[in-house]
């Protein structure tokens, strides 16, 4: 890319695009309405842009959570059903995308069908458990199970962290019904208590439907084998230690490591015979399940796994079932009152069994080739900014430079949609089958997965649908991927000028961008080949400005008793720190030297910052917080929002910060990274 073209603005790149559809003033692209004049950004920049909005907004009682998001995710499946409805009013061939598109996303609508036919669905299932008669058979049938049913012990494909053109096998830890080991283990915490005592009721009603004698007890006994499960269970800070979860063995070697299980009857019943090695993820809690497989009664092993049976299909079973999932997962757990229309549930299942071919119909509404052009050049822009400031570190050597740049020149970058469609020829979808279908597609998506193991990696494959509202850094790709269905307000908006789209969608781009040099993702290098690139001294200065990062988002207490896990949410808060950085240089490039126009009295730079915020506007219930707090790498919106901004030289400038502002943060003290 020229320097020319880098300094072409948003605005010129949407005119050369879009002919004279903008002829007219740009808008700022600031809801106005939704800021809080009251508050004044050098004192909290989340609620000057957002109080307003959340002083007239309730969270609607089917959520958990409210904002920018979320309402993008309503948009999304809005649109989605649209495409569904009008396949609806179609004739379709037999086996046709449109005929299993409509009949799968029928079945899951047909309640009363569901009602009618009682739990003759999911009988067979439950049958296969009762026939299990040895834990050999136990092993084999969680085999088969993989994709279907989370299981102690999980199995997926992906690249090789040491040779990541190469498809292998790994294992990870599952199989609780809380949330998090936390939920079992912090027996001190109130409101962890009141959800374990949720899902003793829970269980007890799913006892009750599978013909448990005594419910109750049945109830008690799976909680107690999943306490056993959750103190085998690595905590989400170790988790995220790329080389420490690193592990590869030899099926040889993992029957010897974590004896008490029939490994080799696992992995062939769930279509991974035959693997030279696979990586095991969490050493420590792989051998400590495998070994609960012996201490503990079989029958008890069987009614846990019917219980959760009946929990991951309750919503394709009868009323009572259904909730009775939605009063534990729903309610107890994320305090919404009411459940997600039965619509939306539908599309979120549809989307999972055939993502792709939505996704397909999806960009044909809704992305043009046009959307895809502006993208790339606000991606190039922030590649190009990231480029000059990782030349300009003062902290990092020039050999750490070298392979830092070499890293991002190497970076694959996916926008919109997939090249190629997956094909769904062979998914068998039925009409009036709810249940079958989903258990069908799930095993479907299993088996394409299983298939990759030992076999070259696609790079062209998606992790995320077209539309789906998100974005993600692959790091054994070492790629980055924007879904179409993000391209919107806030985050994007064609009618507004540069600055807001910069703080938002430019910030979401350098974020992604920054994931590749977070603590995670720097230790991989331009390959995707998970090894030190750096330097000692380097190493260490990054993780000692990293600990600082840790120490800011310790401090923030987002419910009454609860701060932030600083070590959790580190990646996370690293790539808001310097998408920040990254999207606000890119901005000024973009002005090519040139001031920016004041517009609804903010500064082209206070816009970038409101625009910034605003993107991160969100409501939150607090049964629902404490499950973030616990699970969730990234740290609550308010927190992204006011914890980058303060230590952002650009907001200082932009507002005129001074001591005695709650956003005030000395020069010397803010926290730079890339």
């Amino acid at each position: 890319m020229t320097k020319q073209s880098l300094k072409l603005t948003t605005l010129a790149l949407l005119l050369q695009l879009a002919g004279a559809a903008f002829a007219a003033p740009l808008s700022s692209g600031l809801d106005m309405p939704g800021f809080d004049p009251a508050v004044r950004a050098q004192d909290d920049l989340f609620r000057a842009a957002n109080g307003g909005w959340m002083k007239a907004t309730e969270i609607p009682a089917d959520k958990s959570e409210y904002g920018a998001f979320i309402q993008l995710r309503d948009l999304s499946d809005k649109r989605v059903r649209a495409i569904v409805d009008e396949l609806a009013t179609q004739q379709h061939p037999s086996g046709s995308v449109a005929q299993k598109v409509g009949a799968f996303y029928a079945s899951f609508m047909n309640t009363e069908a569901i009602d009618k036919a009682g739990l003759a669905p999911v009988k067979p299932l439950l049958a296969e458990i009762d026939a299990i008669k040895s834990l050999k058979e136990l092993a084999a049938w969680q085999g088969r199970m993989q994709g279907r049913l989370e299981t102690p012990v999980q199995l997926w494909v992906m690249g090789d962290f040491k040779e990541p053109t190469v498809n292998r096998a790994l294992t990870w830890q599952g199989g609780l019904g809380l949330p998090d080991r936390d939920y079992y283990l912090k027996k001190d915490d109130e409101r962890m208590g009141k959800a374990r005592a949720a899902y003793a009721q829970y269980l007890t009603l799913l006892a009750t439907q599978a013909g448990e004698a005594k419910p109750a007890e049945a109830a008690d006994r799976v909680m107690a084998l999943e306490q056993r499960i959750a103190e085998a269970h690595w905590d989400k800070v170790d988790n995220r230690n790329m080389v420490k979860i690193y592990n590869p063995m030899t099926p040889a070697e993992l029957a010897k490591a974590a004896p008490g299980f029939d490994w080799a009857g696992f992995m062939a019943a769930a279509r991974l015979a035959g693997q030279d090695r696979l990586s095991i993820s969490q050493p420590s809690a792989v051998s400590a399940i495998a070994k609960l497989y012996g201490e503990l009664p079989l029958a008890d092993w069987k009614l846990y796994f019917k219980l959760h049976l009946l929990d991951a299909t309750a919503d394709l079973l009868p009323k009572p079932l259904r909730e009775a999932r939605f009063a534990f997962r729903g309610t107890a757990l994320t305090g919404a009152t009411e459940e997600k229309p039965r619509w939306q549930k539908a599309i979120a299942d549809l989307n999972g069994a055939l993502g792709e071919a939505v996704g397909q119909l999806y960009v044909a509404k809704h992305f043009p080739p046009a959307y895809k052009a502006r993208m790339q050049e606000l991606v190039g822009n922030l590649l190009a900014s990231y480029k000059e400031s990782i030349d300009g570190l003062a902290w990092m050597t020039p050999a750490t430079k070298a392979q830092a740049q070499d890293k991002l020149a190497k970076y694959m970058v996916k926008i919109g949609y997939p090249d190629v469609w997956r094909d769904y020829s062979k998914l068998d979808v039925r009409a009036g089958d709810a249940l079958g279908n989903a258990l069908r597609s799930a095993r479907f998506e299993w088996e394409r997965v299983a298939a990759k193991a030992g076999k070259k990696v696609d790079r062209a494959e998606w992790g995320m649908t077209p539309q789906t509202v998100n974005a993600y850094y692959n790091p054994t790709l070492n790629e980055i991927v924007f879904p179409a269905a993000i391209l919107q307000p806030p985050f994007f908006d064609m009618g507004a000028d540069d600055a807001v789209n910069y703080g938002a969608i430019g910030a979401v781009i350098g974020h992604e961008i920054s994931h590749g040099f977070d603590d995670q993702g720097s230790q991989f290098d331009g390959d995707g080949v998970l090894r030190n690139w750096w330097t000692e001294a380097d190493r260490k200065a990054f993780e000692a400005v990293g600990a600082k990062l840790v120490e800011q988002y310790a401090a923030y207490e987002p419910i009454a008793g609860k701060k932030l896990n600083g070590k959790l949410t580190l990646g996370e808060n690293i790539a808001d720190l310097s998408g920040l950085q990254i999207a606000y240089k890119a901005y000024l490039r973009s002005l090519g030297g040139k001031p920016a126009a004041t517009i609804d009295g903010f500064s082209g730079q206070q816009r970038f910052f409101m625009g910034w915020s605003q993107a991160w506007r969100e409501k939150v219930r607090e049964q629902r917080s404490l499950q973030l707090l616990t699970t969730d790498p990234h740290s609550p919106p308010e927190f992204r929002a006011n914890g980058a901004a303060i230590n952002h030289d650009g907001f200082h400038e932009a507002f005129g910060t001074k001591e005695g502002d709650k956003m005030f943060k000395p020069a010397g003290e803010r926290i730079r990274i890339w």
